[in-house]
């Protein structure tokens, strides 16, 4: 099965550069280009890739607009979005992830990485390493003004009343970066019953991906533990 992919950038070479390396795989064809927003949007709703590569600063519509309006398509639900940032600590890579991004990339990244990053994306799972996660939680907590009091405790999403404690624990190690081999053997579980604890979280999550569970975790302060790493 060919991965088709869109490439969303406001710089030719870079766009130029991605479609030689992907398109030289056997599994993998750039089935189009998009020089903004808006029109990363446009090729999406009448293509319907499996990978969107969408970079975050474009003129018109910029990526984390793009991303949520791909995202929020319901005839695009096949559709994974992967941000693309210059910066690792980006201002707009968590907010893309709340948009419904698959993770990110760094424009720097391996050509081999990023071939890989594609069929990791368009296999359902999410780009965001244990280091990553950590990083992303760090700097939304740095980002939170400090007001000398204790801050209230984050608001409950009505969603996590229906999981019960063992998925409330699983979604903690999801939100911690660890994959579902991780929690199995964290938990002391077979591979099998992990993998169903998190096909069920996105179920009664209603998450697109491993990334979007991992937005609900920390949002829901249920990933804030110091073993990231």
């Amino acid at each position: 099965m060919t991965i088709r992919v869109l490439v969303a950038d406001d710089q030719a070479l870079v766009r130029a550069g991605f479609r030689a390396l992907l398109d030289s795989e056997d599994d993998i064809e750039v089935v189009a280009e998009a020089v903004d927003g808006h029109e990363a949007v446009e090729r999406a709703r009448a293509l319907r890739p499996d990978v969107a590569l969408m970079d975050i600063r474009m003129p018109r519509l910029d990526g984390l607009a793009a991303t949520a309006a791909i995202t929020g398509d319901p005839a695009l639900a096949g559709t994974k979005v992967v941000v693309l940032t210059t910066f690792e600590l980006d201002e707009y890579v968590f907010g893309a992830l709340r948009a419904g991004a698959s993770g990110f990339l760094l424009k720097d990244i391996g050509p081999q990485a990023l071939i890989d990053a594609v069929r990791v994306v368009a296999d359902g799972q999410a780009l965001l390493a244990p280091q990553v996660t950590r990083r992303l939680i760090e700097a939304y907590v740095d980002a939170t003004p400090a007001t000398g009091v204790d801050p209230a405790p984050p608001a409950e999403d009505p969603r996590l009343a229906a999981l019960t404690p063992r998925e409330r624990e699983i979604l903690a190690l999801v939100g911690r970066g660890m994959s579902n081999h991780e929690i199995a053997e964290h938990l002391v579980l077979s591979p099998l019953t992990a993998k169903t604890h998190v096909s069920r979280l996105f179920t009664k999550l209603d998450a697109r991906d491993r990334a979007q569970l991992v937005v609900l975790a920390y949002e829901a302060g249920l990933a804030g533990g110091h073993d990231l790493s």
